[in-house]
């Protein structure tokens, strides 16, 4: 198993530290630095910026939204992040949701899993530097009836193939991912479940003749290391309240709809109408302690360390870490023991 470092959204107003933090997983051998968008900065920026201060780290969309970009634009900027970085860039894709894909960036959100299929076709298809020739339900390269033509990417890429990651949370979208993703991003991750949730990643991967060896499979963990594990629940709540209750409508939530599924239907029905009635604070009250354990890696040093295990077994081939608190030192210091636990452990590769 390998690290990797989540940096989330940027521009809340720590964009420095988070810089200092990308540097830092460098200098630690962390395999990846994520940079995220929602409607606010967009990913491909960081991490030209984040790029061109780091030295060995893979730099990886998490993610770049369907809706927002061509998939043409996608691979000429996943082609040119991985010319400059010197062959480092990682594709992550997501179709976001529909309050975002609509209300943001004006796109229907309709058939989502084919429009994500057509979308890495002609991703690939680019990357790989063919001319784009290109006949789907969403896309059609070139338009039939007017004078565009089929055109080959004229930036080279540094890898033959940049790795392309989903991120994905229901059944048919863990399958789609399976098939035609090199990774998953995974959201509330819980080992204990994660039987059921490779399983349609497998099936999906069998489509494709293919097992899940190479298969990446990349948790976001937020991790809090402390002698208090109440205390560090508590400072996990507010992430997993936003998502929980806050992202998406009433009646279309990715996320509440997950954490049902997980077990914990009482406590997302409560999260969520306390969130949507902007009881912020009783909303992050009501996440379980118990969902924050499976989720999360919260506790002491030692604690952390064999919890690990859980990770590894289950799959995961990248655990990134997502940290939520603390001073940009505190921080820097829970990316060097994550570090030392992950080699005390024996499970880095």
């Amino acid at each position: 198993m390998k690290l990797g470092l989540n940096l989330g959204y940027w521009g809340a107003g720590n964009d420095s530290d988070n810089l200092e933090l990308a540097k830092q997983a460098d200098g630690l051998g962390y395999s990846v630095v994520w940079a995220a968008e929602a409607y606010g900065s967009d990913a491909a920026t960081v991490l030209a910026w984040v790029g061109a201060q780091t030295k060995n780290i893979d730099l990886g969309s998490a993610i770049f939204q369907i809706p927002g970009r061509t998939p043409a634009n996608t691979a000429m900027t996943a082609a040119t992040l991985d010319s400059l970085s010197g062959g480092r860039f990682r594709l992550g894709l997501g179709v976001s949701g529909p309050q975002v894909s609509e209300g943001w960036h004006g796109v229907r959100f309709d058939k989502p899993l084919q429009r994500t299929r057509e979308y890495v076709d002609i991703v690939r298809l680019a990357l790989a530097r063919q001319k784009v020739n290109y006949s789907g339900d969403f896309f059609t390269l070139p338009l039939p009836d007017g004078p565009g033509k089929a055109l080959t990417l004229t930036v080279h890429p540094v890898r033959a193939e940049i790795p392309i990651y989903l991120a994905a949370i229901g059944p048919k979208n863990l399958e789609l991912a399976g098939e035609i993703g090199d990774g998953w991003f995974a959201i509330f991750y819980a080992p204990e479940c994660a039987e059921s949730l490779l399983a349609s990643v497998n099936a999906g991967r069998a489509k494709s003749g293919r097992s899940l060896d190479g298969f990446d499979v990349v948790p976001t963990v937020p991790v809090v290391i402390g002698d208090d594990i109440d205390r560090c629940a508590d400072l996990v709540r507010a992430y997993s309240a936003l998502y929980i209750g806050g992202m998406g409508s009433r009646e279309k939530n990715f996320y509440n709809q997950l954490v049902t599924r997980m077990g914990y239907e009482q406590a997302a029905i409560e999260i969520q109408e306390k969130y949507l009635a902007r009881d912020y604070m009783g909303a992050g009250a009501a996440v379980p302690l118990s969902f924050i354990d499976q989720t999360a890696l919260i506790g002491p040093r030692d604690r952390i360390r064999d919890r690990l295990a859980a990770y590894a077994e289950s799959g995961v081939g990248t655990l990134s870490v997502a940290i939520y608190s603390g001073s940009l030192d505190e921080r820097i210091a829970t990316l060097r023991t994550m570090a030392e636990v992950l080699d005390e452990s024996g499970l880095a590769t």
